[in-house]
């Protein structure tokens, strides 16, 4: 029988619910921390919190793909922002650097002192919630390369999925190893191979890093998922009742132009993941109420609710969309580094997503950022009451 366990009181009433969605990137998660420490300060301030206050005591869904899995997974369990940083700059050479990797060639073939890492960080429990480590809902979006298609992992107990009466059911799966597949990046580390029913070879499936799906911004995915039928959560939708905070990792489109193949191979899967991440943030934005993000461009600008007069709809004034919503992100291109007092970082070289050089530089512009972007007073509205 599917239940909530030790969260029962938590999710068993019906409630204002907040979701917090991360976009992948590699390194540059570190950004995604900044932005995040100061969402986590100025929620403490706000609700009157003392040093204990998690963002799992706000977040009641959690969501990540690739390096914002392992940033969810960590939430989710109730580690602090600040824990997590300490894990990215202690561990983010193993886990994203290509030089260290290169240098190190057993790591594709023996990838074990990740993978202990990981364990020793995430536990070596499954993802059900009858564990006590969990304090939020969870969403790990992968990539079945078996079947080519995305598949979003939850430990959401009443998913079809997720019956525990089902040998192949989505629970049994270790976090570490999930969290595994999620950031299993090709050509950096070898794909995971997860078995969803030992007594059944046909439900052995390989894995590759969930940022080569559509989902490397998973918000409306993680909309999808708390409120379709399907999945059995069924959480009310509604300017008031339901709010996504979704976060990136950085975006900017690749200055100048490809003078040969080898540029174009090597820029592709950061133009694929900016092309992404934009659509999913459209239809955030189409479907839900934004009240921040950045101009998407010249025609849509930043979609922002506004009269047939051009003014911004007052908060007070319910515009009939299924969510508030607001994206904050940092734009890594030389105007935007020097908009933000970065004169002196190079665009081509901060948007490496696999270089843990940049971890220094990374953390202080997702902490401008939070600083320039992130007003939970303004922006939360409603959901700072209950």
């Amino acid at each position: 029988m599917a239940n909530w366990g030790h969260l029962q009181n938590r999710y068993e009433t019906i409630k204002k619910r907040k979701m917090l969605a991360l976009d992948g990137g590699g390194i540059r998660g570190v950004l995604t921390l900044g932005i995040l420490a100061e969402i986590e300060q100025q929620l403490k301030t706000e609700l009157k919190k003392d040093d204990s206050f998690r963002l799992s005591d706000y977040f009641d869904y959690i969501g990540g793909t690739s390096t914002g899995a392992i940033i969810a997974a960590g939430l989710s369990l109730g580690m602090s922002v600040n824990q997590l940083m300490k894990f990215y700059e202690d561990k983010g050479e193993a886990m994203f650097d290509k030089a260290f990797l290169l240098n190190k060639v057993k790591y594709f073939y023996n990838d074990g002192p990740l993978l202990a890492q990981l364990k020793q960080t995430f536990g070596s429990h499954d993802i059900g919630l009858e564990n006590e480590a969990f304090k939020t809902l969870l969403l790990v979006v992968t990539m079945n390369r078996s079947t080519d298609s995305p598949w979003p992992i939850s430990n959401n107990p009443f998913a079809k999925y997720n019956d525990r009466s089902r040998p192949d059911c989505n629970l049994k799966i270790p976090l570490y190893q999930l969290v595994r597949a999620s950031t299993a990046a090709p050509a950096y580390f070898r794909p995971e191979t997860l078995q969803w029913d030992p007594k059944n070879p046909d439900k052995t499936f390989v894995f590759v890093d969930g940022g080569v799906t559509p989902y490397n911004n998973p918000a409306f995915l993680l909309y999808r998922m708390a409120t379709q039928r399907a999945y059995r959560l069924n959480w009310e939708t509604g300017e008031d009742k339901l709010m996504i905070v979704s976060i990136g990792t950085g975006a900017a489109p690749t200055e100048g132009i490809y003078s040969n193949l080898l540029d174009t191979l090597k820029e592709l899967p950061g133009n694929l993941m900016y092309a992404m991440q934009v659509d999913q943030d459209i239809n955030c934005r189409t479907v839900g109420r934004c009240v921040f993000g950045a101009p998407i461009d010249r025609e849509l600008h930043d979609m922002v609710p506004m009269d047939s007069a051009g003014n911004i709809i007052d908060d007070t004034t319910d515009t009939n969309r299924h969510f508030r919503y607001m994206r904050y992100n940092a734009d890594l291109s030389t105007k935007g580094l020097i908009d933000l007092g970065f004169d002196k970082i190079d665009s081509n070289d901060i948007r490496q997503m696999d270089s843990v050089k940049n971890i220094g530089k990374l953390k202080e512009i997702g902490e401008k950022v939070g600083q320039e972007q992130v007003s939970v007073k303004n922006h939360f509205g409603p959901f700072l009451k209950e």
